[in-house]
């Protein structure tokens, strides 16, 4: 791992949260993947189970957390289980976690190596009545391809058809959605660095840089700042190609006279930050890209001023969406009677603002969590409002991340340039 080692308190709290959800004489089982071949015998870039990162910090492949609180020996009632180190294997892909080590970075006392799990796991689950698997939940999964975490499911429920089973998944979603300050202050780590990364970029573009080079100084500064990974593939999204939303070619030149649409952020600690900002190549916004962008910015402080305990994320949106209508129409998009026509799911803005409002971040940046249910003090959102108009090939988006508070909520990007003034004043500064 490329970042300093977080404190453990972050995942003892973590599993101390999920132990109290937990029914009486029940054994929880989670398991991260394998690393996963791609072509030949190349592998993909690993990531771990996230409900494992979120319970002991540990990244490495195959790792185990079993938590068994009424279990009879209290060494055993949480468990932590590693692969056995291997001089061979070492030699090809560098050093295997230690049990001291797995101890230090999860704060759990017993570790055991992977090959002596069966026979002790055959003792725990005869024991108990209940067994929580996990499963990956989150509502954006395609379902459509065959999942690994459904193997154990399906062999583990061969093995104990009698016992009764329940999803990890239901007390995660819950879980997981609110943060703890020591997530948080992970998660202000990654927002730093993506803020420092677009401070570069802005001294950096001017017409004629490629998309990909943009791409290039972001991740040289992730990397400087141990950054882990960008939390998901990078965007940078010049005149026409902002109105794609996953735009990933980044392989045009900047043009004079174009926007720039730049939608990234870094991984950090295993937690994401996810920031985008709209700015001008050449450094000065048009009086109509002004117009526009400050049209989206008036949506984005709308809904900011929305977030807070006790609302839900559909209400935000569908208020953010009757604002978003007030502001077309002011620069043009709309008319009255485009808005006179709509209906309340499909609202007249739909057809320059095509995408969600924002959504939970935190070790997913689409992170599990509900959107019909109130929020409540400790969730993470982005808000991401955007305006797209294929006539004019111009696509604005601004997002920050905000953290909820008991009354409203902390902006965590708040030193970062917003404005049209700000952003200028930064890409003055070459």
């Amino acid at each position: 791992m490329k970042y300093l080692p977080l404190d453990s308190k972050l995942f003892t709290h973590n599993r101390e949260r999920f132990v109290k959800k937990m029914k009486s004489n029940s054994i929880a089982i989670f398991n991260a993947h394998p690393n996963l071949p791609e072509n030949g015998d190349a592998q993909y870039q690993f990531k771990s189970n996230s409900d494992v990162i979120w319970l002991s910090g540990v990244v490495q492949e195959k790792t185990m957390v079993i938590l068994y609180p009424d279990n009879i020996d209290k060494n055993f009632r949480e468990v932590l289980l590693i692969l056995r180190p291997n001089e061979v294997l070492e030699k090809w892909e560098g050093h295997k976690l230690t049990k001291e080590e797995a101890t230090a970075i999860s704060g759990i006392k017993t570790v055991i190596f992977l090959d002596q799990l069966d026979a002790m796991l055959h003792a725990w689950i005869h024991h108990a009545e209940h067994i929580y698997l996990d499963s990956n939940e989150n509502d954006r999964l395609d379902t459509s391809i065959p999942r690994i975490d459904l193997l154990y499911v399906h062999d583990l429920m061969r093995r104990y058809p009698l016992h009764k089973y329940e999803r990890a998944a239901l007390i995660m979603k819950d879980l997981r959605a609110i943060k703890s300050k020591y997530e948080v202050a992970v998660m202000q780590e990654a927002v730093d660095i993506t803020h420092k990364a677009l401070m570069r970029v802005c001294k950096f573009i001017k017409p004629g840089v490629y998309e990909h080079e943009i791409e290039a100084e972001i991740t040289h500064e992730f990397l400087r700042n141990r950054a882990t990974r960008h939390a998901y593939g990078c965007i940078i999204a010049s005149g026409d190609n902002a109105r794609i939303l996953h735009y990933v070619e980044n392989n045009q030149a900047c043009k004079n006279g174009e926007l720039i649409l730049m939608d990234f952020g870094a991984e950090y600690g295993n937690y994401c930050a996810d920031l985008t900002r709209t700015i001008p190549v050449n450094g000065k916004f048009t009086k109509r890209q002004k117009e526009v962008y400050d049209a989206c910015l008036a949506v984005h402080r709308f809904a900011q001023k929305m977030l807070k305990p006790g609302v839900t994320w559909l209400d935000i949106t569908a208020a953010s969406e009757i604002e978003m209508n007030k502001q077309l129409l002011k620069i043009g998009l709309l008319t009255k009677e485009d808005i006179k026509n709509e209906s309340a799911d499909n609202r007249a803005c739909r057809r320059y603002f095509y995408h969600g409002l924002g959504h939970h971040l935190g070790i997913d940046v689409h992170d599990i969590g509900t959107r019909n249910t109130p929020i409540k003090e400790g969730m993470v959102f982005t808000i991401e409002p955007g305006i797209y108009i294929k006539e004019e090939q111009m696509g604005i988006r601004i997002e920050n991340n905000f953290w909820v508070t008991k009354n409203g909520n902390i902006d965590m990007f708040k030193a970062m340039p917003i404005t049209t003034e700000e952003i200028e004043a930064a890409m003055k500064k070459k």
